[in-house]
């Protein structure tokens, strides 16, 4: 989205009689309220699992298609939302996507199975595939000046990344107060309360001719919902589904005239290594906190809010480190810390290899720690290596690639993690489960490390997208 001409100004100052500088600053927390939401569904969610898996009757695969419902549609849709703002305009498509966002919260309130919850929360996926471009290219817009921009857009990934460690304190505290539903219908009135602001606050903003790229959308979105599909089901037969979708997306964007992934940008080695990299860090990541969550509240048996209060360690690093990182990658390139995350990473997933079924929480906290930390250190340094090799003019794409990525690794994660840890109801199994994957885990962020080692630069040309470093 170009920056925001003096018309806007004065449009939006017409319509709220303020200086300019209050207004902006008022349109920035108000996309910040839509991206706190996207976040926070991300992870709020998890704690609730066990308390709606009783009350739905819903069994393991059921739960992890209610985390996943949500991660696959965004990551399927998110490249779509920002061509769509492209051409229909970002506030317009801000203003659909909290729309859909706050009907899909409410119909997920008012489940009455887990078919239904899992339907609500695909929905949600589309409204946030709206939302999470759709705010960045406003706060583009509203502050044209490099510095303010840059500015905003760190508050506004700051403010996205405490969504982070609240989501399961927060659906903790909501769980053992008033049971599941309330996670949902907390969306409501903010989305409500935005959709008002954004109405009155953000000007019409200016349409670039062009077409959404549909087949793209259609293909991407059918190749990770049935390779998700197959991993929970264990159906080899929709695996080759998923394989011949993802061979007819490439094709369908090599031919398209406006491709939803520009597959130019994917030779560069080190943009296709971070991006590798990237959906690997989810994979684990995303994948570790369901696994935990029903181990801490179905094996050590502890309640919502005690659940919530342990997975924090696995967050707050990951929050503080974020900045940090940033400057570190600025200062020495991005693969000094992409190393030493996926190091750290590997090692404490090996650390799950030391739980029995009678560990307490003291034998999982070093995981939680540690890998926070090597998440902490990879996710600023491997977005600055995955933009760096762009076109300035096509930094924005790439990095929307990266957070597609790692959104798309995140859903492959939470359905393998799933199926091969199985029902925490089976103690024993169970933990064997989490042996494997501890296992497993570590063998693949050493392979990336070794990718990482071979693709990513040393030193120089980092670009970071400021705001895309801590979604």
């Amino acid at each position: 989205m170009p920056p925001a001409c003096p018309r806007h100004t004065s449009a939006a100052t017409e319509a709220f009689p303020v200086s300019a500088g209050r207004m902006r600053t008022a349109i920035l927390f108000t996309m910040c309220a839509g991206m706190f939401l996207v976040q926070l569904d991300v992870t709020v969610v998890n704690v609730a699992l066990p308390t709606l898996g009783s009350e739905l009757h819903a069994d393991v695969p059921q739960l992890q298609w209610v985390v996943v419902g949500y991660s696959v549609v965004l990551a399927a849709l998110l490249l779509t939302g920002g061509a769509l703002g492209d051409v229909l305009g970002h506030r317009g498509v801000v203003l659909t996507g909290l729309a859909v966002f706050g009907a899909a919260s409410a119909a997920c309130g008012l489940a009455q199975s887990a078919g239904w919850l899992v339907a609500g929360r695909a929905v949600q996926g589309v409204g946030a595939a709206l939302l999470l471009p759709g705010t960045m290219a406003v706060i583009t817009g509203t502050f044209p000046d490099r510095t303010e921009r840059a500015r905003a857009l760190g508050i506004w990934a700051g403010i996205s990344a405490l969504a982070l460690p609240a989501g399961p304190l927060l659906g903790g505290i909501l769980v053992q107060a008033a049971g599941w539903r309330p996670v949902f219908w907390l969306n409501v009135p903010i989305v409500a309360a935005a959709a008002v602001a954004t109405r009155r606050l953000v000007p019409p903003d200016v349409r670039k001719p062009g077409r959404v790229d549909i087949p793209g959308a259609a293909t991407a979105a059918l190749a990770l919902g049935s390779g998700v599909y197959a991993v929970i089901a264990k159906t080899p037969w929709v695996g080759l589904l998923a394989v011949a979708a993802a061979v007819a997306f490439v094709a369908v964007e090599q031919r398209s005239a406006e491709p939803m992934l520009p597959l130019s940008l994917l030779r560069s080695r080190q943009t296709a290594g971070a991006n590798l990299v990237s959906a690997a860090m989810n994979f684990v990541g995303l994948g570790s906190v369901l696994v935990f969550t029903l181990y801490l509240q179905d094996v050590l048996e502890a309640g919502p809010i005690a659940a919530g209060v342990a997975l924090l360690p696995m967050f707050v690093p990951l929050v503080l480190l974020g900045p940090v990182t940033g400057r570190l990658t600025a200062k020495f390139g991005p693969r000094p810390q992409i190393l030493a995350g996926l190091v750290l990473g590997a090692a404490a997933m090996l650390n799950l290899l030391r739980i029995g079924p009678g560990s307490g929480y003291g034998t999982l906290l070093p995981t939680l720690l540690v890998l926070s930390v090597g998440m902490g250190l990879l996710t600023a340094a491997v977005v600055t290596a995955a933009v760096s090799d762009a076109p300035g003019e096509r930094a924005g794409i790439a990095g929307g690639i990266n957070n597609a990525a790692r959104q798309a690794g995140g859903a492959l994660g939470v359905a393998v993690f799933g199926a091969v840890a199985g029902e925490p109801a089976a103690h024993a199994s169970f933990v064997h489960g989490l042996h494997l994957l501890g296992f497993v885990s570590a063998g693949l962020w050493l392979a990336a490390a070794a990718l990482a080692a071979a693709t990513v630069h040393s030193r120089g040309r980092e670009k970071a997208s400021c705001g895309d470093e801590l979604i």
